[in-house]
C-alpha cells in the first residue's frame, strides 16, 4: 500500500499490518523500492513503513535550500503520522534518525553506519567532483564518483566503473538510476550540516542499535566505534561478510531483519 502524506507531500509504502510501526529510512542514491525486501522479511512482525525522502521515487520534490532541517521535519511529520516508535536509518537516512532523535521522543533507534565527520576523515571529499561532472553533462562519471568516494566497488577501477554506469542509464531503470544521481547533493547536504562532535549525541534517549558490516569502509567503523561510549542506550553489532548496503535489496538484508526482529520486538 502506498500512502500520501499531502501537507508535506511525502509518500511511504506500508508491509503488514500488526505489532510494533517501524520506519525504515532509506539513504543516498536509494528509494522506498531498495528496502522491500527488508520491509517483507520484517512485516512478518511489524507494521512497516518505509518513505521516499522527498525528491525521490513517488514524493514531491525538494525545494531549494532542501537540507538536514528538512529531512527532521519530513521525518517527525511521518512518524506523527503513523505513530511509529522505531525507526532504523542507513547512511545519511541514519544521520537523519539520529538527529530527529535529539529532538522528538523515539522509542528505538537502529543505525546502520551514518557517514558523520570524525576522526580526521571527509565522507563529502566527493563532493566537488561530483558537482563539476554533473554541470559538465557527465552523469556516469559522477555517479563513478560518488560511488569510489564513498567507498564503494572498492574491486571495480574507475576507468571500467564510468562505462558500466552509462550502460546502465541507458536501459533498463536507467531514468530512476539518471532521476537519483543529483539527489546525493541532498545527501551531501544533510551529512555537512550533521558535521560536529559526536558527543552532540549524549542527550539521545531511545534504546540504540549500532550496525555496521566487516567489510565496510574502515571510516564507518570508526563513527560506530565514536558514537558507542557517547550515546547512553547504544548497543553495537557487526555482521560478518557485509558491507555498507546490507539492508538494500541487492545486499543480504535476512541478516539485518534477523537483528532488527530481536532490537524493536
Amino acid at each position: 500500500m502506498v500512502t500520501t502524506m499531502a501537507k508535506v507531500d511525502i509518500r511511504w509504502r506500508t508491509f503488514g499490518d500488526g505489532g510494533p510501526k517501524v520506519v525504515l529510512l532509506h539513504g543516498g542514491l536509494q528509494t522506498s523500492a531498495n528496502f522491500t525486501k527488508l520491509a517483507g522479511l520484517l512485516a512478518r512482525d511489524f507494521t512497516v513503513h518505509v518513505p521516499d525522502r522527498r525528491g525521490r521515487g513517488e514524493s514531491g520534490p525538494a525545494a531549494t535550500g532542501h537540507g538536514l532541517r528538512a529531512e527532521i521535519d519530513d521525518l517527525a511529520a511521518l512518524l506523527g503520522e503513523t505513530g511509529a516508535g522505531n525507526v532504523f536509518g542507513l547512511s545519511s537516512g541514519a544521520v537523519i534518525a539520529l538527529r530527529t532523535a535529539m529532538e522528538i521522543p523515539v522509542e528505538r533507534l537502529a543505525l546502520y553506519e551514518p557517514p558523520l565527520k570524525h576522526g580526521g576523515h571527509d565522507p563529502l571529499s566527493w563532493l566537488s567532483a561530483y558537482e563539476r561532472e554533473l554541470s559538465r553533462g557527465h552523469p556516469a562519471a559522477a555517479f563513478a564518483t560518488v560511488v569510489k568516494g564513498t567507498g564503494g566497488a572498492r574491486l571495480v577501477p574507475r576507468a571500467a566503473l564510468i562505462p558500466l554506469a552509462g550502460l546502465a542509464l541507458r536501459t533498463g531503470g536507467g531514468r530512476e538510476l539518471g532521476e537519483l544521481i543529483p539527489t546525493m547533493r541532498l545527501d551531501a547536504a544533510v551529512v555537512e550540516e550533521a558535521a560536529g562532535p559526536l558527543s552532540t549525541y549524549d542527550g539521545v534517549t531511545a534504546e540504540t542499535l549500532l550496525l555496521g558490516g566487516t567489510r565496510s569502509p574502515a571510516y564507518l567503523k570508526e563513527v560506530l566505534t565514536g558514537l558507542e561510549p557517547v550515546l547512553p542506550r547504544a548497543r553495537r553489532v557487526t555482521l560478518t561478510g557485509v558491507g555498507h548496503l546490507a539492508a538494500d535489496n541487492s545486499g543480504r538484508p535476512a541478516l539485518v531483519a534477523a537483528e532488527l526482529r530481536k532490537f524493536f520486538r
